[in-house]
């Protein structure tokens, strides 16, 4: 059993893209887990293959390394806005934080949501400058803007009071001051020792931990992960597992809703980047227990019933964006997947949400679907396409704001803080757009790059389906982040998009003949021999209103015209839409049908007369009120 005083608990929290999962790549290497001789990919905590290919984190991870007889357990959190539920959670199992801040970017949005998470948790950070070799690199612009960060987040004296290292994740070394001269990793290693202070817990005391992570393994049922706060635990022993739930959250009150006793059959510690099945652990491990089967996120596990006091639900801010998940009903069904019933998503949504901290299921009575709620599209399209990766096949509709009524009955809606970084030959089309999208303008800072800094506050409503517009204006070269900062009021009607459908009136093949004359018609997604069906959307029409197609007709054939003569059809590139393009592109009468082979978009109604009528109803409904 290790020393308390020689185990070391940090998380590593930065914005998207500052380097935190190729810090711990260096970290293993001067670590020496690998052999020298060893073959190792990059970003080797990107285990997910969606987070490979995205080259985002998207799931906390957690590893342990050992140096100079400590232990040192290190969390890999997120860094994009939509899984900051991630980071929420994980603050709990810690005792500091390593603070990435890009030399050349300096804090950005999620910078700043990190922070005050761990700030707020009384974590004192250690701060990282990163990338401090890269071209550009404003290393002490970047850290007085960081220790600015702190003082306007509220940290007290000691906790502005941080320690700082300058280096370079990527090429493996750190210094605590720009003059030394690099010597690899030791001196991050050297400042965790010294300044992040080692778990608090009497062993004495009867055991107690909360369950902050959760998995699945389908031979033994869930697996918990959490710190263990204080006692020991072992193989074998009866514990009781304590469900709490939020009564009130101002007043820092809950109550107790479920209680389960149970053997543990399994423990686990993180040696390295993998799990070693242990017969004991004791306080200040981060310990992956199975045992109690319906073991959640934010239990506690102790040993006697009522013997203490449960620990308080972890706190998890909600949903900002919603949208329905349902069966798929088209005419493909079945063709490219798993065609699965209402039952066979709502059982996958629901395990998911066991694990997803930041997801909430909803059953509101409708008998094709179910409505699911995160923290973002991003959040959302990352389950969708780890679904269809699974084989099924589903429907989702156009993401939607969450919105609530404050004390006076006054409407209100999600805001985000967004910051673009653009050429300045841009910067005039993108206040124009984002200020018709009701977002403010807020500040501009020049980067002396040749890039403006343009800092707004928008309505949530107001960024979705705005990315890809976005990336058209700056010609590719402009980069945007946003992160939540609560509720505002109702900011008034957005335009959405302002082009219509072009819609498939009839099934069968696609020919080239019909594409050549609907192409001039606007942009279409589809090629000649593809598969269409009535109600699928097959373009974009250059105008704004629906444009009812037939793109299955094919030339006649007469004695002076020959069905050859097609091969002269010159067709433009369609533009073939990802998930992420889909969800942001589609009108609200619109689904996305998803299979593990395509990504479409259809009318929510397939037939065009009984669309046509259903436009009317709901005209004379809202006509009536």
């Amino acid at each position: 059993m290790r020393d308390i005083s020689k185990i070391r608990n940090v998380a590593i929290i930065a914005h998207i893209d500052h380097g935190k999962t190729t810090l711990l790549d260096s970290v293993f290497k001067a670590a020496k887990l690998f052999r020298d001789n060893a073959r190792v990919e990059e970003r080797i905590m990107d285990n997910n293959a969606l987070e490979r290919e995205r080259g985002i984190t998207i799931r906390a991870k957690h590893c342990s390394v050992e140096w100079n007889d400590y232990l040192i357990n290190i969390i890999d959190t997120p860094g994009h806005a939509d899984f900051s539920g991630e980071v929420e959670r994980i603050i709990s199992m810690v005792d500091s934080a390593l603070l990435l801040v890009d030399a050349n970017e300096g804090p950005m949005p999620q910078t700043r949501y990190v922070l005050m998470r761990a700030l707020k948790a009384g974590l004192k950070p250690i701060v990282v400058v990163n990338k401090v070799d890269r071209p550009n690199a404003a290393i002490n612009e970047a850290l007085n803007a960081t220790f600015d960060l702190f003082l306007e987040l509220g940290a007290t004296e000691e906790q502005a009071d941080f320690p700082v290292l300058y280096g370079s994740g990527l090429h493996g070394w750190f210094v605590r001051n720009l003059e030394d001269e690099p010597r690899g990793m030791d001196p991050l290693f050297e400042t965790i020792i010294d300044f992040v202070p080692p778990p608090k817990g009497d062993l004495d005391k009867p055991f107690l931990m909360q369950a902050t992570s959760i998995t699945w393994n389908d031979y033994i049922g869930r697996v918990g992960c959490g710190r263990i706060v204080q006692g020991k635990i072992k193989k074998g022993d009866i514990i009781v597992r304590t469900s709490t739930a939020w009564t009130d959250k101002d007043k820092n009150q809950w109550d107790i809703i479920n209680q389960e006793r149970a053997k543990v059959t399994h423990l686990w510690l993180t040696k390295g980047f993998k799990l070693t099945e242990v017969e004991e652990a004791s306080a200040g491990d981060v310990v992956w227990i199975a045992g109690p089967e319906d073991i959640s996120i934010g239990d506690t596990l102790s040993f006697e019933e009522n013997s203490q006091e449960p620990l308080s639900p972890l706190e998890i801010e909600e949903p900002t964006v919603s949208m329905f998940f349902l069966v798929n009903n088209g005419p493909f069904a079945g063709k490219e997947g798993r065609a699965v019933t209402l039952r066979q998503i709502k059982e996958r949504l629901l395990q998911e949400a066991r694990v997803n901290v930041a997801l909430r299921v909803e059953d509101i009575g409708r008998p094709d679907g179910l409505k699911v709620s995160g923290r973002g599209e991003l959040h959302l399209a990352i389950l969708i396409e780890e679904m269809r990766r699974e084989g099924m096949e589903l429907c989702v509709s156009r993401p939607e704001v969450i919105t609530k009524r404050d004390e006076n009955g006054n409407l209100l809606e999600p805001m985000e803080q967004l910051i673009v970084d653009v050429p300045e030959e841009y910067q005039g089309v993108v206040i124009e757009k984002v200020s018709r999208r009701k977002g403010e303008f807020t500040s501009a800072h020049n980067l002396g790059t040749g890039l403006m800094r343009l800092e707004f506050n928008i309505p949530t409503r107001g960024l979705i389906g705005y990315r890809t517009e976005f990336l058209t204006d700056t010609r590719g070269l402009g980069i945007m982040s946003s992160r939540f900062i609560g509720y505002d009021l109702w900011r008034g009607e957005i335009s959405g998009r302002n082009r219509g459908s072009m819609v498939s009136m009839d099934s069968g093949e696609a020919t080239s003949y019909q594409l050549e004359n609907l192409q001039q018609r606007g942009v279409l997604f589809i090629s000649p021999m593809d598969k269409v069906y009535e109600g699928m959307v097959i373009g974009e029409h250059s105008r704004g209103n629906d444009l009812p197609c037939n793109p299955t007709k094919k030339k006649h054939v007469t004695n002076h015209r020959s069905s050859t003569k097609e091969s002269t059809v010159v067709l433009d590139v369609p533009r073939k839409l990802t998930l992420d393009a889909a969800l942001e592109w589609i009108a609200e009468d619109e689904l996305v049908e998803v299979t593990p082979l395509s990504v479409r978009v259809r009318k929510s109604i397939l037939n065009h007369e009984a669309r046509k009528k259903a436009a009317k109803k709901a005209k004379n409904q809202e006509s009536a009120a």
